[in-house]
């Protein structure tokens, strides 16, 4: 039976992506094992392996084609003596993008798209007494907007109701006076809609400016970061930290490397990798604060995950250092130095930059002394590291100049709230302002 190729899950958040390349041709043998083409998403460039045998039939989705929703076909690949006519395919799902399927889950199929006119999903609602697939974000939207969540038809894997089908639903007559009130924005947590593109560009003269498409890495970016802002309650501690035993014990340690045949040293540790041990050996210490928010149980998280934030042209990439608290500081350079170099060639794995216990996020190489950083769920923690600089410090009865580093913790206060905030911001200064506790 010919086998549909789908556009792949690559990771839990992937909603869509750019086909950028096919490397077989219709008519090529395929067999298992063989890459059939590469896909871009918002981080990174991954390769689709095939996974059956026989003949690439045919290519349903040009190279260069962006927004190709997870789970749609993009080619057919047809055994021994079967012809295109046979194959079946996975719907579109029309112009908004459904959920990214969990991995384990199975794709439904529905006639090739080739055939004319292809029968739509029903628009009904669900069936009294029906399970309605959500989640908890979805639902809580639903409620805001007084919506009956029950009533809205899913256009997710599976009929799974995702958020673009509440945010294009209408509120239910039925969902009673507080919901209307609420739809109204009785309540601070509604939001106003953006304005539109057009009433944009009529504030500018024509001529004067150029447009720039959105990527796919900018779009997610945009919508995670907002959807950050508006469903987490951001709160921010701030601590001033003393580099003065840190700087000196970094300069011993890299004067310690040994040197390859070109004279090349093992390892040249920073500052940052200082500040991504400090903060994992505190996630140990203050174990509360080592967390992710569900809406039903806080998980725990027994090893520190932290990930990095790294610029990219385009955005921001995040690489999570694994159990960081059980690494040497040369370790986690050299860890660093490498997710560094492929997430500017895209070349991260979705493995090596999702999930996570918390996030610094440096820009004291940038001459900036201070900033808040925005929470990145599921993480409940983020690290806002500003620019060392020399201070005058009070020590005792004297004033004395120090290297000193202004830090912002941004925490999920449904997570960490204030007081466990200033434990945990604590613990990292104490490791950064006595760092020979984080080598014993």
């Amino acid at each position: 039976m010919p086998v549909n190729v789908l556009m792949p899950a690559l990771s839990p958040t992937m909603e869509k992506g750019k086909l950028a390349k096919w490397l077989k041709n219709e008519g090529d043998k395929v067999k298992s094992g063989d890459i059939l083409a590469e896909i871009e998403t918002d981080k990174a460039t991954m390769e689709i392996e095939c996974i059956d045998e026989g003949t690439l039939g045919k290519i349903l989705v040009p190279a260069g084609t962006e927004d190709v929703l997870v789970n749609a076909p993009i080619a057919v690949i047809l055994g021994e003596g079967e012809k295109l006519g046979d194959a079946v395919a996975v719907p579109s799902g029309a112009s908004r993008p459904p959920a990214a399927a969990p991995l384990h889950e199975e794709k439904s199929v529905a006639p090739h798209p080739e055939v004319p006119a292809p029968a739509q999903a029903s628009k009904g609602a669900p069936k009294a007494g029906d399970r309605v697939f959500a989640s908890p974000l979805t639902r809580r939207l639903a409620k805001e907007k007084g919506i009956n969540i029950s009533s809205v038809h899913g256009s997710g894997p599976h009929g799974r109701v995702v958020m673009k089908d509440v945010e294009n639903a209408q509120p239910s007559p039925l969902a009673g006076e507080g919901a209307r009130r609420a739809d109204e924005g009785a309540t601070s947590r509604n939001f106003a809609p953006p304005p539109s593109d057009a009433s944009v560009l009529k504030l500018f003269e024509e001529g004067s400016y150029d447009l720039v498409p959105h990527d796919t890495m900018r779009k997610v970016i945009a919508r995670r970061l907002t959807e950050a802002k508006q469903t987490v309650p951001h709160f921010y501690v701030t601590v001033d930290i003393s580099l003065e035993k840190l700087l000196e014990l970094r300069e011993r340690l890299n004067l310690q490397a040994p040197k390859d045949k070109e004279g090349k040293p093992a390892w040249k540790i920073s500052v940052n990798d200082f500040v991504i041990k400090a903060m994992a050996m505190a996630l140990i210490k203050v174990p509360d604060a080592n967390v992710s928010w569900t809406e039903s149980a806080m998980v725990k998280h027994k090893h520190a995950d932290v990930g990095v934030a790294v610029s990219i042209p385009g955005g921001l990439i995040t690489p999570i250092v694994r159990s960081a608290e059980r690494k040497g500081l040369a370790q986690i350079s050299t860890e660093m130095k490498d997710y560094a170099a492929r997430a500017k060639a895209r070349k991260l794995k979705p493995e090596e930059y999702t999930g996570g216990s918390c996030s610094v996020s440096n820009m004291g190489m940038m001459g900036v002394k201070n900033f808040q950083a925005i929470v990145n769920p599921p993480q409940a923690t983020i690290l806002a590291v500003g620019a060392g600089e020399r201070r005058p410090v009070v020590r005792g009865n004297e004033i004395v100049i120090e290297q000193i580093m202004s830090v912002n913790l941004s925490t999920d206060h449904r997570a960490v709230d204030g007081a466990l905030g200033a434990e945990f911001l604590g613990a990292i200064k104490m490791y950064l302002e006595e760092p020979g506790l984080m080598l014993v």
